[in-house]
């Protein structure tokens, strides 16, 4: 069989493939999931919301990595590119109101805190709302949780080679290699492997470099026993993208098209010169054991090391005024201010233990599926940055080239051994300390009746944090822990058709220590808390040519810890208390179809709406910075030719759409107005098409059609990318 058919043949529900001289091509999303409730569960039985796009359509639309998948996914919006730092270094994205970075890897906490690249993903799933019951305090985000599902060795001989070119000096090339090694196919190995190197569209010849190497070995010991071990390694070297800062409506205007208007800010500038990279380093080692103790009991046993260290430069600007550095404040013309802030060889390490034991059986006459599990993860975190301001330059004529790596290299140098000044407290942050946390879970499906559904579930979780380093402080250990509960249930009015649904989820979070009066006494928060209720539609109808879903959601965050206004008498230091509540809403519509023989759709729209409830007085009431655009959709068609002298000819075209996104959204009582600056609505085309035959695949994508220019971010203006191009050359055998 080749390697098209082995790596296609695989159908959603029912719907068959369709043979095009031994391409086989997935006609529509299989959204069935064993990761969203660590259990197996149909879509329409699961009371969860979640989406998946599998590597069909990743394939179809040339996405290299995973931000470029996420457009595919209702209610996603990245916030931030990655800035490759060790800790927090991956893409910032925004679900459902709330932030969320770092993807799990097969269920696991696996940070990779750089681009991640999409040379081993099989399928990418979102499972929407607060998650902890399954995944913990330490995942996600209130607003979700984004799994990557990895590819694995199956039993022939293959191999994919691509090479792919564009347009920014990009290139790239990738394999995809599989093999037995044993006769009987017991011992399986895969490969896959990609290197990329790219410019920046500000500065063409960055020279980015992305390695990615992910091998995967599988062994069936016997009819029971199977055992895997993956491995993963990443290797970049690349200047993060443009950011800027403090933006306000105070430079003139309160978007940032018409400031970039207003003072001629070109969006094709670089304004840094040369050198200024940050090495990332990744290295995720996997091990996984399934052992059928019986036709009803299975063991699922995961150990999971994942090291990021990062070490380099990121520099970051803001519009401001030159007075702001000369000292004069008749020197008002606005310019490009410089900063920087730099990791000083930092690392994170997680280590992680799981154990399920899946259940299926019959109590009476009752279907019951049952998991029970165990977690224990350590988290050290090693993180080092330094920072400064550099210069100011003028928007035209400037001397951009003037901050590079030596420069900055000799900034740092002159202010630590500058006399009496302490370059620790005044240019140093660290976040040094370890966490352990053990956590306990069981949930349970059970059917009382024909077409019924009820999950209940429940997990205790403990975090015992030592004593650590956070910026120049000392902060004391803790130990906390919290109960998580989940409720759902779905009624299939039409079996494997049609069903409605409802759910109860809960997310936590410890925050640690805060200063409660004004001697400067601190006090253990309690758990920050997450609840949503959430109710809904599923189908799947026409043959299962249609899958549908329709829900609304309900957040409420209490226990987060907020400002009063007051500081400790002759410091800086902020009095919190933690009463602080959020509010987050709203709708989301997705849809999955294939009504005519090779045309597919996929698409969505959602609208979110998220309020301080209780909150400083400058922002309470309003929409948190955080919660990116409230109306977003996203679509992808797609049309292929399975007979005649078009025979395997594709293409498609997609497009995401996003309202404006207050980045600040502040009421000014000094000046009785409000502070408000928006990032401006976009509207982004893109589109493709490929050619694919027994051996081989042509293809090509133009992103950003009508060369839209466009912002994303949450306090942060990124420009994006303007139209761009590659194309695709794939050897198969």
């Amino acid at each position: 069989m080749s390697y098209a058919q082995q790596a296609e043949i695989t159908t959603a529900d029912t719907l068959k493939t369709k043979k095009i001289d031994e391409v086989q091509i997935r006609t529509f999303i299989k959204k069935d999931s064993e990761f969203s409730n660590k259990m197996p569960l149909r879509a329409i039985e699961n009371p969860q919301v979640y989406s998946t796009i599998d590597k069909i359509f990743l394939q179809n639309q040339h996405v290299y990595t995973l931000d470029d998948g996420y457009r595919n996914i209702p209610g996603l919006q990245k916030l931030w590119n990655s800035t490759h730092r060790a800790g927090d270094g991956g893409t910032y994205l925004s679900l459902r109101g709330f932030l969320i970075n770092n993807p799990l890897r097969n269920g696991l906490i696996s940070p990779v805190t750089s681009n991640i690249d999409a040379i081993n993903l099989e399928k990418l799933e979102v499972l929407k709302g607060p998650s902890a019951t399954l995944f913990g305090s330490n995942a996600g985000s209130y607003g979700g949780v984004i799994n990557r599902v990895t590819k694995q060795p199956f039993d022939s001989l293959a191999t994919q080679i691509s090479i792919i070119g564009g347009n920014n000096n990009y290139y790239r090339g990738q394999i995809d290699f599989n093999s037995p090694i044993t006769k009987n196919n017991s011992l399986l190995f895969r490969l896959n492997a990609a290197y990329t190197n790219e410019g920046l569209f500000q500065k063409p010849d960055a020279k980015n470099s992305y390695l990615a190497i992910a091998p995967s070995l599988t062994y069936q010991a016997n009819e029971k026993l199977k055992l895997a071990i993956d491995y993963e390694a990443y290797a970049n070297k690349a200047q993060p993208e443009q950011l800027f800062f403090y933006l306000s409506p105070q430079l003139g205007a309160n978007n940032m098209k018409e400031l970039y208007k207003l003072l001629g800010v070109d969006y094709r500038q670089s304004y840094t010169g040369d050198g200024l990279y940050t090495t990332a380093n990744i290295h995720n080692v996997f091990g996984h054991m399934t052992y059928d103790i019986s036709d009803r009991l299975k063991s699922n046993t995961h150990i999971n090391n994942s090291i990021s260290s990062s070490k380099g430069y990121n520099p970051y600007f803001s519009l401001a005024p030159k007075g702001m550095f000369s000292g004069n404040q008749a020197d008002t013309e606005i310019g490009i201010a410089r900063a920087d802030q730099s990791t000083e060889n930092s690392k994170l390490n997680i280590f992680q233990v799981q154990q399920n034991f899946n259940l299926d059986y019959l109590w009476g006459s009752v279907h019951n599926r049952t998991v029970l599990g165990f977690d224990y993860m350590r988290t050290d975190n090693d993180l080092h940055f330094i920072f400064t301001i550099f210069d100011w330059q003028p928007l035209k004529n400037g001397d951009y080239s003037s901050m590079n790596a030596s420069a900055i290299t000799n900034v740092y140098e002159t202010l630590k051994n500058k006399p009496d000044y302490d370059f620790d407290k005044m240019n140093r942050w660290n976040q040094i300390g370890i966490k352990n946390t053990y956590s306990a879970y069981v949930s349970n499906v059970i059917s009382p009746i024909a077409n019924l559904n009820i999950l209940t579930a429940l997990r205790y979780e403990s975090n015992q944090a030592d004593k650590s380093t956070l910026g120049t402080n000392e902060v004391q250990g803790y130990t906390q822990s919290a109960w998580s509960p989940k409720l759902g249930a779905t009624y299939e009015f039409i079996k494997d058709k049609l069903s409605v649904f409802g759910n109860f989820q809960n997310s936590f979070k410890s925050n640690g220590y805060y200063v409660s009066d004004n001697l400067g006494n601190t006090k253990l928060s309690d758990p920050e808390t997450a609840n949503q209720f959430e109710g809904g539609i599923k189908s799947i109808l026409f043959s299962d040519r249609l899958s549908a879903t329709i829900n609304y959601y309900h957040i409420q965050v209490k226990n987060t810890l907020l400002n009063t206004g007051a500081l400790v008498p002759n410091t800086s230091i902020a009095i919190q208390d933690q009463t602080g509540k959020l509010r987050s809403t709203g709708v989301e519509l997705e849809i999955n179809a294939y009504l005519v023989k090779g045309f597919s759709v996929l698409g969505g729209l959602s609208y979110n709406d998220s309020k301080y409830l209780k909150a400083a007085a400058n922002v309470e009431g309003r929409r948190p910075n955080i919660a990116a655009a409230p109306f977003q959709a996203n679509f992808y068609a797609s049309y292929l030719f399975s007979s005649g002298q078009l025979n395997g000819l594709g293409f498609g075209i997609g497009g995401n759409y996003a309202s404006d996104n207050k980045i600040m959204n502040e009421w000014n009582s000094a000046t009785s107005s409000e502070n408000i600056f928006i990032l401006p609505k976009y509207f982004i085309v893109n589109a493709n098409a490929y050619y694919e035959t027994r051996h081989y695949r042509f293809g090509i994508k133009l992103d950003n059609l009508t060369n839209q220019k466009s912002w994303i971010g949450y306090t942060t203006a990124n420009p994006q990318k303007l139209m761009n191009g590659l194309a695709t050359v794939t050897y198969k055998f």
